[in-house]
C-alpha cells in the first residue's frame, strides 16, 4: 500500500509540474500577445505606409500568440481534468512508464520535467513515441526509432 502511496504522489507531483509550466507559458503568451496588439494600436507618426505593413505584422503576430494561447489553455484544461491517483498496468493517458532509457509522464507533451531531483518527460498522447509504447505493460518491448526498449514499470 505504501507503494501506491508513493506512487500516487509522484504523479500528483508530475501533474502539479505540468500545470505550473503550463500556467507560465500562458501568462508569457498573454503578454506577448497583448504586447503585440499594442504595438498594432501605437500612433502611426508619419511614414504611413511603412506603419501598415508593420501593423500587419503585429496583428499577424497577436493572431499567432492567440492560437498558442488557446493550445495551451486547452492542455491545462486536459491536465485538471487528469485524475492522478487513477492506475493501470498498460500505459495509457495519466500513467507513468519507466523504461530502460527514460521515465515518462504520460500527459501533454512538455518535454523534460525534474521532479525531487530525478527527470521525467511529459509525453503527449499524439506522440509518435506514445503510439509505439501506448497499451505495453512492464517487461513488454516496443521498437523506436530502431531501437528495441524495455517497459521496466507502469503506474
Amino acid at each position: 500500500m505504501k507503494t501506491v502511496n508513493k506512487r500516487t504522489e509522484l504523479k500528483k507531483q508530475l501533474r502539479t509540474a505540468c500545470l505550473e509550466t503550463q500556467q507560465r507559458l500562458a501568462d508569457i503568451t498573454r503578454a506577448a500577445m497583448l504586447q503585440a496588439q499594442e504595438s498594432a494600436n501605437e500612433e502611426k507618426g508619419a511614414m504611413e505606409d511603412r506603419f501598415e505593413s508593420f501593423r500587419e505584422q503585429c496583428q499577424i503576430n497577436r493572431d499567432m500568440y492567440a492560437k498558442q494561447l488557446q493550445e495551451i489553455l486547452a492542455n491545462l484544461l486536459i491536465l485538471q481534468k487528469m485524475d492522478a491517483s487513477r492506475t493501470s498496468d498498460a500505459v495509457t493517458f495519466g500513467t507513468v512508464a519507466v523504461t530502460d532509457t527514460h521515465t515518462f509522464f504520460i500527459s501533454i507533451g512538455i518535454g523534460e520535467l525534474k521532479v525531487k531531483g530525478k527527470t521525467y518527460f511529459a509525453l503527449s498522447t499524439s506522440s509518435p513515441l506514445f503510439k509505439a509504447i501506448s497499451g505495453k505493460k512492464a517487461e513488454e518491448t516496443f521498437p523506436f526509432r530502431g531501437k528495441i526498449q524495455r517497459i521496466l514499470e507502469v503506474y
